[in-house]
């Protein structure tokens, strides 16, 4: 039987007019006249509800370009994605309200084949298991309206983690055009760069809030504490801790005998504890219950104890005196721990932060449960504008499209904004945003907001 082709109606070759406002100040970042072109058809294509958004797929279905224009857009034009992120986020920065909170994570990006940079067997929050992926960390505004389902939010920058199996072989390096300055670093090392990016962009928040790969992390959690941030993490049940009081007296304590022979022992520290102990150690009677928002399936509701232990490394069990490497004590802070209502299955879990004594167990939950919405983040840019669909094989391609994307979210976060009197409605800044090939104005394709359709818990 013939193949009869079917025609690809495509979307109108002069620019969306909402979008050419957007993109306006954005375009001395692009030299050349068809740099700026291929960005409003780039962009235009991530806006459309295509089921796969590549350079070929956009180029059948905006008119205007071509495959090879939109590839040199991402590979050879002269722009520079950390540019354009930083001029995105300077106008998102001044009309963002001060005091938010700074959500950092990673996400995984599916790939089939092992050519493309970064790409390994690695473990994808996406796939729920170890993968073949690409792994990229960001950080992601959002308001401090911790009760609201509708937050205003918008990423802030990424960066792809290189495993050591790119980052230190140098065949590698060359297939996938990795800058010279380019090293192997950790993901936490990472968020702790995009943190530093955040505050020299002068992004406007007072506390950050990440997940247990970094907040198990003692040196990550050193890094904030050296930059004189707030924040609180979610951690591992075997995460460290010593409680104030034995802290207190291990310090008070007289030095250990000397036999006379060799060197004088050095003192010890206090007892280390995992956050999977204190938790059993807490009576009934202080667990409260608590409802932090409401979720699409009614009150989001947990019971919840929070007690003031120190971050801890290095067990004195192990005959290791305070001035081993290993003995490490942080700032006294807050050990948050959740666990199921009554009769309701789940487990317990952690979270530990540097906020100060006086801070509500309300505050510490709220701040808890923030985390959702860059996840919603990732959903969204993967589902409407086209984050996993990057084909390309190179350091510069991947950014820059990531770069691209960003900016796409941007814009349907600024359009929901300008859609409502007083900004509310601003989450899932996706919903039902996706332009149609045969539409004309992004307008209406973004007047109808949505509900959040995934409730994560958080």
């Amino acid at each position: 039987m013939e193949t009869i082709p079917v025609a690809v109606t495509k979307a109108a070759p002069d620019a969306l007019p909402e979008l050419s406002a957007y993109l306006e100040p954005f375009a001395h970042l692009f030299r050349r006249g068809q740099s700026r072109h291929s960005l409003d058809r780039y962009i235009t294509g991530l806006l459309t509800d295509l089921p796969r958004k590549n350079c070929d797929t956009i180029a059948a279905a905006v008119a205007g370009t071509s495959t090879e224009r939109l590839q040199h857009l991402l590979t050879d034009a002269d722009w520079d994605p950390l540019a354009l992120d930083k001029e995105r986020v300077s106008r998102l920065v001044a009309d963002s309200p001060p005091g938010g909170i700074l959500v950092l994570d990673d996400t995984g990006l599916p790939k089939q084949g092992r050519a493309s940079v970064g790409v390994a067997r690695q473990y994808s929050g996406t796939l729920g298991k170890v993968g073949n992926c690409q792994v990229v960390v960001s950080a992601e505004y959002v308001s401090d309206e911790p009760h609201s389902s509708t937050p205003l939010h918008w990423p802030v920058s990424a960066q792809l983690y290189l495993p050591e199996s790119w980052a230190t072989q140098p065949e590698r390096r060359v297939q996938g055009q990795i800058p010279e300055e380019v090293r192997f670093h950790t993901k936490p090392e990472i968020a702790l760069a995009l943190v530093d990016r955040a505050r020299a962009w002068d992004v406007p928040f007072s506390v950050l809030v990440a997940d247990a790969a970094y907040g198990s992390n003692p040196t990550f959690l050193e890094g904030l504490e050296e930059r004189h941030l707030l924040y609180l993490c979610r951690v591992e049940k075997s995460f460290g801790v010593r409680l104030p009081e034995e802290v207190q007296a291990a310090e008070a304590a007289p030095p250990p005998a000397y036999s006379g022979r060799g060197r004088p022992p050095s003192p010890r520290p206090a007892a280390l504890h995992t956050v999977g102990e204190i938790a059993q150690s807490i009576p009934d009677e202080v667990w409260r219950t608590i409802t932090w928002r409401d979720g699409t399936k009614g009150p989001l509701r947990k019971q919840f104890a929070a007690v003031r232990v120190h971050w801890a490394t290095g067990n004195p069990e192990n005959g290791r005196s305070l001035d081993h490497h290993t003995v490490r004590t942080g700032p006294e802070g807050w050990l948050l721990v959740e666990r199921p209502l009554p009769g309701e299955d789940g487990e317990l879990k952690f979270y530990y932060g540097n906020l100060p004594a006086e801070t509500t167990l309300e505050r510490l939950v709220d701040l808890a449960h923030l985390r959702w919405v860059i996840e919603q983040f990732y959903e969204d840019a993967k589902g409407e504008c086209g984050l996993d669909d990057y084909q390309g094989r190179l350091w510069e391609g991947l950014h820059r499209h990531i770069a691209l994307v960003m900016l796409t979210y941007s814009f349907l976060v600024g359009q929901r904004v300008a859609a409502t009197e007083d900004g509310d409605g601003v989450f899932p800044p996706c919903a039902g945003a996706a332009i149609a090939p045969s539409r004309a104005s992004a307008a209406t394709a973004m007047a109808t907001p949505g509900p959040c359709a995934v409730d994560h818990g958080q």
